[in-house]
């Protein structure tokens, strides 16, 4: 049996009273395309901790840094790719990763009996830099 997720959801009224905003700005936030509620059956918005707290980004950059909602929207918007590359840039770091590690193998000492000596590229692991003289 699948478990789940219960979020806790905060009506319009209690978000605008909690962040001292009126109910029609957090109405204009959603037609702009800044917040998006999810909705119950009775279509109430309903707000979830991840909408309070792009809510709170929207309202710092408003209200602390003077931008508009058109500067808004770009911001979030970059945000948003930022971190879709920073997850690219993770995987592919841990692809890099897994790649080395199924390259390394453990060093065995060359064969005493091939016809073409075996020489082995890494330089060893207590070598010190050349010194030019």
């Amino acid at each position: 049996m699948a478990k789940s997720k219960s979020k806790a959801a905060f009506m319009i009224s209690s978000v605008a009273e909690q962040y001292e905003i009126h109910p029609q700005t957090l109405r204009l936030y959603e037609r702009e395309g800044l917040l998006k509620p999810s909705r119950s059956e009775g279509n109430t918005r309903l707000y979830t901790g991840d909408d309070l707290e792009r809510l709170e980004v929207i309202l710092h950059l408003t209200r602390d840094l003077g931008v508009n909602l058109a500067g808004v929207e770009i911001i979030l918007n970059m945000r948003e790719k930022m971190g879709e590359m920073q997850t690219q840039i993770q995987e592919f770091i841990s692809s890099l990763n897994r790649e080395l590690v199924a390259r390394t193998a453990p060093e065995t000492p060359p064969s005493r009996n091939t016809l073409i000596p075996v020489i082995n590229a890494r330089p060893p692991a207590t070598a010190s830099p050349r010194r030019s003289r």
